[in-house]
């Protein structure tokens, strides 16, 4: 106990130092080194990464090693740092309870497995044979350890068997591992990735636990005050061609990232009704990566025939992501976009001056004689087509048209029109009147038919997929930004795949 006691006493005033030293550092304007909480079993490979990127971009990093579990714990206590690399997906999870940890970058894949001597001499070939009389064996601590929480989890009761056989049970899998390389202990439990950091040792495939995989991820922490610095390291751990290929060398299988790019340029396509919820949090998103996001704001049918004008998406300009205005413009470009998620929905509504004199009040009053009336292009944008199948679908198409004097690509034109007395109506989307509702009174049209659904989309084949992906997961925690601009969220939902979105007949691409 008294051990214990002055562990946690020394531990305290390291920490306690360290904040100190490094908050010296940014008040005296220095470029501090990037700080970084690494689980132990990940220590070589990281180590060689730090070592490159120092070189090539003089940025030093600082990096702490432990469990996983006492990471998290030394987190809680020293409430500073930019990166945490941990070993799984739990760990994670139990930091993002906390508040503590924000964009995550999945860095390797582990599985467990046991580790022996070479050539196996004491025939341990299953989790039964660790229990075998002369059989001694090392298991980590999940209560410090990823590999011993998730394994833990794994075996249920069968754990607790294990955990009275086994000779020694230690913070780290480094440590079991070097436990067996030594010859103390005849075998012990750790990932897949620990058995080629041993010499003169190798892994048996255990049925019980070797399917089961884990992903170790670099998580910025929500105490970090340079955000770019520290995206810009985690995206050169995962890039396939920088970090990634150090992980390989060291016998660990990569999880997959974007190619490196030291700043990277990815390309959003999206309908106009999007921009007021999105524009702002788009420059956010690209402000805290350090990277550019040009944005391109207009009517989906014009996005759609400006891809299919580049035929090939490996042009430079094709979009990395399309966050179209409803899912009617997905399918002219589905091949590129095979998933959507659907993240908001407004309704199409007839919006007139604000105490109107027309007497509008249904579809069928915009056929009125010389009504003044505003619609989208149905060529051009998303709201135009629906449009023009809400009249078709109405037996309205003719009556109405001939009252139309404008149309446009984007229903914010309307708007603007109406405000200047140019029109007497027109068909919008709630939201494009939401911001200026004292200036309006809207009419509602028919439910099963004017609802528009919003989904965003990410290029399967882009340079920029993890990156896209991080964009809408930040579009996804802000949700409260698109109920202000008067959007119904629907970003909870599961992603669809292109091929099978609940399209109706009406609606359908010729």
């Amino acid at each position: 106990m008294i051990r214990k006691i002055l562990a946690l006493l020394l531990l305290s005033a390291a920490l306690v130092l360290g904040g100190f030293a490094w908050k010296q550092m940014q008040t005296s304007g220095d470029q501090r080194p990037l700080m970084i909480y690494c689980a132990a079993g990940l220590k070589k490979p990281i180590e060689a990464i730090a070592s490159e990127y120092e070189k090539e971009f003089g940025v030093k990093v600082s990096l702490q090693y432990g469990g996983t579990g006492t990471l998290l714990s030394q987190m809680k206590v020293a409430k500073q740092g930019d990166i945490l690399i941990a070993a799984d997906e739990g760990s994670l999870s139990d930091a993002r309870k906390l508040n503590a940890v924000q964009e995550t970058l999945p860095v390797a894949v582990q599985h467990p497995v046991l580790i022996v001597s070479q050539g196996n001499p004491k025939a341990i070939h299953s989790l039964d044979d660790l229990l075998r009389d002369g059989i001694k064996f090392a298991l980590p601590n999940p209560e410090a350890a990823s590999i011993g929480k998730v394994v833990k989890t794994l075996l249920g009761s069968r754990w607790e068997k294990l955990a009275t056989g086994a000779a020694v049970m230690k913070p780290t899998v480094m440590e079991v591992g070097a436990d067996v390389a030594l010859g103390v202990v005849d075998a012990a439990l750790v990932w897949d990735s620990t058995v080629p950091q041993f010499k003169n040792t190798e892994s048996m495939e255990i049925p019980e636990i070797s399917k089961h995989q884990e992903r170790a991820s670099a998580a910025v922490l929500s105490t970090c005050s340079q955000t770019q610095a520290a995206l810009k390291f985690a995206r050169y751990l995962a890039a396939p061609d920088r970090g990634g290929a150090i992980f390989e060398k060291y016998g660990f299988k990569p999880a997959g990232g974007d190619l490196w790019t030291a700043k990277p340029e990815m390309i959003l396509y999206s309908g106009g009704v999007n921009r007021p919820a999105i524009e702002k949090l788009v420059q956010e998103f690209a402000d805290r990566e350090g990277i550019t996001v040009t944005t391109v704001f207009n009517g989906c049918g014009i996005l759609c025939a400006s891809m299919k004008a580049m035929k090939d998406a490996a042009n430079p300009k094709f979009p990395d992501a399309y966050y179209a205005c409803d899912v009617c413009f997905v399918p002219p470009v589905a091949e590129h976009f095979p998933e959507a998620v659907m993240l908001t929905e407004t309704e199409i509504v007839i919006a007139v001056p604000k105490g109107s004199a027309k007497q509008i009040k249904t579809l069928a009053d915009l056929a009125q004689s010389g009504l003044k009336l505003g619609v989208c292009n149905a060529q051009q944008s998303t709201l135009g087509f629906m449009t023009q199948a809400i009249l078709k679908s109405s037996n309205l198409m003719d009556s109405v048209m001939k009252n139309v004097v404008v149309q446009v690509p984007t229903a914010d034109f309307l708007v603007n029109q109406m405000r200047a007395g140019a029109l007497d109506a027109a068909i919008v989307y709630k939201v494009n009147v939401q911001q200026v509702v004292e200036h309006f009174d809207m009419i509602p049209l028919p439910p099963d038919k004017a609802r528009a659904v919003q989904p965003f989309a990410v290029r399967h084949d882009s340079p920029h997929k993890h990156l896209s992906n991080r964009l809408l997961a930040y579009l996804k925690n802000h949700k409260e930004s698109f109920e202000a601009a008067g959007f119904v969220w629907k970003g909870e939902e599961s992603p669809v795949p292109s091929s099978q979105l609940d399209i109706p007949p009406r609606l359908k691409q010729p």
